[in-house]
């Protein structure tokens, strides 16, 4: 299935206006795990300082945003493996969210089961994993909505559960005409929720998050729970939820722990 080209002009002739708030979700120790090593909090925030020390630069406009904002803007750090909107190597970065988070939920429960399903030795987690949730205001009106015509009549390659090719060539394409953010249908999601791929720093209405939740994520034999205190939600991957992915429908479920 070859991947359609858009010209420059045609691209910018499909730009809309977004406003509102995306989901990501991060592992809740990104603060803990520095503590276990320290005595005091002045010695934790050492800690910190030397590290970010070691870390790739962030893009000029991107120092004024709160880490969990400005992560995947950092120079000189190469992606090792592309992403649906990102190529391999030293390539711009593109902040990944949902527009819900249930849909960001399905997301990491999706990649927390390819790692398993990558891994056939691994036994399930004993405990339930600790995810933070956080939101940050979207402003743009440099939006391409592939949920919608013109792009739609190409959903299928916008859609692939495996061949992120045509998501690529789009991305180029769509960073030469200085385009903020790509709206598109998870593929993940069994809800299909939609999903926002920031190409720009400037697409935030805001430096900081906006809002936080705490989420419990167990992986079993019997597929994915979890589970958030406030607001109270529960949701379930059954065994069957990601299975048409290829990677997820070999997977082993019945594994024991050591």
């Amino acid at each position: 299935m070859s991947s359609p080209i858009w010209t420059r002009v045609a691209l910018s002739s499909e730009f809309r206006r977004l406003e509102g708030a995306c989901w990501r979700l991060v592992e809740a120790q990104h603060r803990v795990s520095t503590l276990k090593l320290t005595d005091t909090l002045a010695e934790q925030s050492l800690l910190e300082d030397l590290i970010e020390a070691t870390k790739p630069g962030l893009q000029e406009d991107a120092r004024d945003l709160h880490y969990l904002l400005a992560t995947p803007f950092r120079y000189g750090a190469v992606y090792p493996s592309g992403s649906r909107f990102r190529r391999a190597g030293r390539t711009p970065g593109v902040f990944y969210a949902a527009e819900d988070p249930v849909t960001s939920i399905a997301e990491i429960a999706f990649y927390r089961l390819l790692f398993f399903a990558e891994s056939p030795s691994t036994p399930w987690p004993e405990n339930a994993a600790e995810f933070t949730a956080f939101s940050a205001e979207v402003s743009t009106g440099r939006l391409l909505d592939l949920t919608h015509e013109p792009f739609l009549q190409d959903g299928a390659l916008w859609e692939d559960l495996t061949d992120y090719s045509a998501c690529q060539a789009l991305a180029d394409a769509a960073r030469a005409v200085e385009t903020e953010v790509i709206r598109y249908r998870s593929v993940r999601d069994p809800g299909q929720g939609a999903n926002l791929a920031l190409l720009k720093r400037s697409a935030f209405a805001s430096p900081t998050p906006v809002d936080r939740q705490t989420w419990r994520i167990r992986l079993s034999a019997f597929g994915v729970q979890a589970l958030c205190e406030f607001p109270d939600r529960r949701l379930e991957f059954p065994r069957d939820a990601f299975a048409a992915d290829p990677r997820i429908a070999g997977l082993d479920w019945d594994r024991r722990g050591s």
